[in-house]
């Protein structure tokens, strides 16, 4: 029988504190369904991440399958989707799935950490809709980014939980492979039991390394426990997978914390290693706490620095997790201490860019950053600047997170301002791959400083360059800090680590 499997997903990392993510937000990087989801899907540099390219990569590698392709919405980190929007999605996946036929299967590339201006839980709403249309008994996997904050719809109405094991991401496409394996064998009668225990600790984003080489990643010590444990005595042969979702703070659910998931082949084993891991999780509560560098440190590593190059983090305003791209703290201290030789990027701003382009290669004017605000943090500055290149609109990921990805950046340049080269981009990404310098032919290796908006996925992209010990993490303000005290959180049950040390946990009978 040639299994026919239906293919949607919805993956936004929304902070609730950013502005609201509209139609448009999702057209600049992935909005696409039918026949055109599937060839994007399989070509070398597709535009969408790896989990659908995976999926479906091994589907086709296994031998004949339907694929039925739904509509597919990803979107850069941002604020709260339009409810008015998610909604026009909803009634397109619901008429797809309903007028699909007799379906054997369905795969959702999901996120887990998305909001809408309505609904804290829209991955469970989506789920929910799933399960009316097509019943209990259709096998639907869903895979999920590690920053997901785990409702029990996201548990509950899925026979497997898949997610991301690597932070940097990494394994994207492994884990859309995994999930086919998985959806075969559910397709050949396995049946499924998932646990998840939910931790009161919220962890700060840096505090979720995965990397080997990081020296502080209690969170890539859970996942390494997961990872080896379920091939032991008593869970191997039982347990299918085990994700330990950190969860993404600045999303403010009432579903907010870390969060072991496992799906086993019966219920003791599912519930038994997700206790297991909850336990180690909570013993190594006190290290899930920020160490950050004050920005008046850093401007002063930055000027005397005559080692090994650093790259300076701006983890504050980070757009992998829903921040603007655009403070100018860091950038202003460094002109005004007279910091050299030093790259910045990427900062987003489409106004300046396509002025800067105008004028053209070689041409000085003031630069004017900011102009029409975006929040709080996204305060203007100006500096007389030179053109120093453009940047074609495509560029294809090098490493990282947007390895073999197709980027579309819009207006791309490179100013020059007083010894320090800007990078300025009309459409807004993290800096996490080093393409986004060596696209307007700017030498890395050659930098004695570089400033990256990038929480940490700069990591999987800049480790060529620099070493673990080369990292600096600036403690600026922005919508992405890690010191979580500074936010009104209105809906993350209270108390939490390591917001508030009155929290407590026992584990579960």
């Amino acid at each position: 029988m040639t299994p026919r499997i239906a293919l949607l997903g919805f993956s936004i990392e929304c902070n609730r504190f950013a502005p609201v993510a509209t139609q448009e937000d999702f057209e600049a990087r992935t909005l696409m369904g039918g026949p055109a989801m599937l060839t994007n899907a399989r070509l070398p540099a597709p535009s969408m991440l790896g989990e659908m390219p995976g999926f479906i990569a091994d589907m086709d590698a296994a031998g004949t399958w339907e694929p039925l392709p739904s509509l597919l919405a990803m979107a850069e980190p941002n604020g709260p989707v339009e409810a008015a929007f998610f909604g026009r999605m909803m009634e397109a996946w619901e008429k797809d799935l309903s007028e699909a036929g007799a379906l054997d299967g369905v795969y959702c590339v999901l996120h887990g950490a998305g909001l809408t201006t309505d609904d804290d839980d829209p991955e469970g709403t989506l789920l929910k809709m799933i399960r009316r249309v097509l019943g209990p008994d259709i096998p639907v996997v869903a895979s999920y980014d590690l920053h997901a904050n785990v409702s029990a719809a996201n548990v509950e109405l899925v026979d497997a939980y898949i997610g991301y094991r690597t932070n940097p991401h990494l394994d994207m496409r492994e884990r859309g492979a995994e999930s086919a394996q998985v959806m075969r064998r559910l397709l050949a009668g396995t049946k499924t039991h998932l646990a998840h225990i939910r931790l009161p600790i919220v962890p700060p984003t840096v505090t979720m390394l995965t990397g080997k080489d990081a020296h502080h990643r209690p969170y890539g010590e859970l996942i390494d426990l997961g990872q080896q444990r379920m091939h032991e005595p008593p869970y191997a042969g039982r347990v299918l997978n085990v994700s330990v979702m950190g969860g993404f703070a600045f999303a403010d659910t009432p579903f907010n914390g870390l969060t072991a998931v496992v799906t086993a082949t019966d219920r003791e084993a599912a519930q038994g290693l997700a206790k297991e891991i909850a336990i180690a999780g909570w013993a190594r509560r006190d290290r899930f706490r920020p160490a950050l560098t004050s920005l008046e440190d850093a401007v002063a590593r930055a000027k005397t620095n005559t080692g090994h190059p650093l790259v300076f983090a701006d983890v504050a305003d980070n757009p992998g997790g829903g921040g603007r791209g655009n403070t100018m703290w860091i950038l202003e201290a460094f002109l005004k201490a007279g910091v050299k030789d030093a790259l910045v990027g990427v900062i987003w701003d489409p106004i300046l860019a396509a002025e800067a382009r105008l004028h053209g290669v070689g041409k000085t004017f003031i630069a004017h950053f900011n102009r029409e605000g975006g929040d709080e943090f996204s305060k203007p500055f100006s500096a007389e600047a030179k053109v120093r290149s453009l940047a074609p609109q495509f560029l294809r990921g090098r490493r990282g997170i947007y390895a073999n990805n197709t980027l579309d950046i819009g207006v791309g340049v490179a100013l020059d301002i007083d010894g320090i080269t800007v990078v300025v981009l009309g459409n807004r990404y993290q800096c996490a791959d080093p393409i986004f310098f060596e696209a307007f032919g700017l030498n890395i290796a050659a930098a004695r400083v570089v400033v990256v908006k990038s929480r940490g996925h700069f990591r999987g992209g800049f480790d060529e360059f620099f070493r673990h010990e080369d990292v600096v993490e600036v403690d600026a303000p922005g919508l992405t800090s890690p010191i979580l005290s500074r936010f009104p959180w209105r809906h993350m049950p209270r108390p939490v680590l390591p917001i508030d040390d009155t929290a407590t946990w026992t584990p579960p009978a």
